[in-house]
């Protein structure tokens, strides 16, 4: 601890920072090692707004006072625009206390959950997150020292703070390890750590941390940001994972189909290849082949320059109201009837992949009330998983479940969709 003697600039009193917190009443967040709160302290004359993240009193001695000691030794040596900032600490009697400057906007993950939520952030916006949080990352990689580097080893979007312009920072270093720089290869053998479903299989499976986990877990960051959709989601009491689910549809050429509704009319085609394809690098089993973090900034910001030329969509849907120019169920139901085409290839290709040999029984297509033994026809598999609203309007549905098993044991869906009327169409048809 006796590094923590040369920061007596930093140290805060506990009794300020449990007036700054009202009593410890103002809860934003829980970390893995105590609660997260927001509290107003007096620094340099001026009322300023912080987070204050408290160690929880059965970790003290144990792996949250590492955590603790590991972020105040990394935030007070390295400092950038897109790492959260260490404001100050408390060690006084048993309190252990981190004081970070406040990230009004909170962390990424809560904007990538409901639909109300993810339209908050328009595509530019998500480009924007995704360069400043390489930003950080790759500083931490190449930047920090000549002869040193940081691997994070938790990236996640629960660890990218957004401030009140939307500026993203990386957090939490708590369990960040230290490396030499000055070798080709650059590794640590080290007990995995980190969160299920972002961490890097290849550090899981062998204990070696390089530099490319961390990219690894950047790469299911991006996904996420793309889909609008969490790492893993629970159904019914069982993990389901997004990097398989992502790889398996870049692969297909099919990632439009699993990327967020709320996007599709903000993202050109153009786009949407470039960022996936970058994401999809990330998660390469093969560390050689992942990118460093470095290139993909660089990537990263010729797509964020490339939107700035892009021409102005409506983006009135993301306000809340409707979707511009939609045609009224009556308008299109005849104009619409001449893409039958689409709907006899659609059915088709349901019915090619239920029936290939390929298949086992246990993945094949089926909605989340349907077991892998009920053998059910395209027809009737179509008409199960549409869900419809109380006037009879498509509210939300799946046409295809492809379950496969991911690295982590678990099974994955596969969603592809279409619109309202080829499902409706499809009901009629006998196949």
């Amino acid at each position: 601890m006796c590094f923590l003697d040369e920061l007596e600039s930093l140290r805060i009193p506990f009794g300020d920072i449990k007036e700054a917190t009202k009593n410890f009443t103002t809860i934003i967040g829980k970390g893995g090692y105590g609660l997260v709160y927001k509290g107003e302290l007096l620094l340099n004359g001026k009322l300023t707004s912080v987070a204050i993240k408290r160690l929880d009193g059965n970790n003290i001695s144990g792996q949250g006072f590492k955590e603790f000691l590991t972020e105040i030794q990394l935030l007070t040596r390295y400092k950038h625009p897109n790492l959260i900032a260490l404001i100050g600490f408390c060690d006084q009697d048993n309190e252990k206390i981190l004081i970070y400057e406040h990230a009004e906007h909170g962390s990424l993950d809560k904007y990538l959950t409901t639909a109300e939520n993810r339209s908050k952030l328009t595509w530019k916006q998500r480009i924007n997150i995704c360069v400043n949080a390489a930003r950080g990352l790759n500083f931490l990689h190449s930047e920090v020292a000549r002869n040193e580097r940081v691997i994070h080893r938790d990236i996640k979007c629960a660890n990218i703070l957004l401030d009140r312009n939307w500026k993203a920072m990386v957090s939490d270093l708590g369990l960040s390890k230290l490396g030499r720089a000055n070798e080709k290869d650059t590794y640590l053998i080290t007990n995995a750590s980190g969160t299920h479903g972002y961490c890097d299989p290849v550090y899981i499976s062998s204990g070696i941390l390089t530099k490319e986990s961390d990219v690894y877990s950047f790469g299911v960051v991006l996904f996420e940001v793309l889909c609008g959709r969490l790492c893993f989601i629970n159904v019914n009491n069982e993990h389901r994972f997004l990097p398989p689910l992502a790889q398996r549809y870049c692969k297909l050429g099919k990632i439009d189909e699993i990327m967020d509704p709320v996007l599709k009319n903000q993202i050109d085609s153009d786009s949407l290849n470039k960022f996936s394809k970058i994401a999809f690098q990330c998660l390469q089993n093969n560390r050689k082949r992942r990118p460093s973090m470095s290139m993909v900034v660089k990537k990263l910001e010729e797509l964020e320059r490339a939107l700035e030329f892009q021409p102005h969509k409506d983006t009135n849907q993301l306000s809340g109201g409707e979707p511009p120019n939609e045609p009224t169920k009556c308008e299109c139901s005849l104009k619409d009837m001449q893409n039958n085409y689409i709907i006899s290839s659609m059915v088709k290709s349901v019915h090619d992949i239920h029936t290939s040999d390929s298949m086992q029984p246990e993945s094949l297509y089926k909605a989340d009330n349907v077991e892998p033994d009920q053998h059910k026809s395209e027809h009737m598999l179509i008409s199960e998983i549409a869900k419809f609203t109380d006037n009879g309007c498509l509210e939300d549905f799946v046409l295809l479940a492809d379950y496969v098993f991911s690295p982590y044991c678990n099974v994955i869906p596969q969603f592809s969709v279409c619109n309202k009327l080829e499902v409706s169409l499809c009901n009629k048809l006998e196949v």
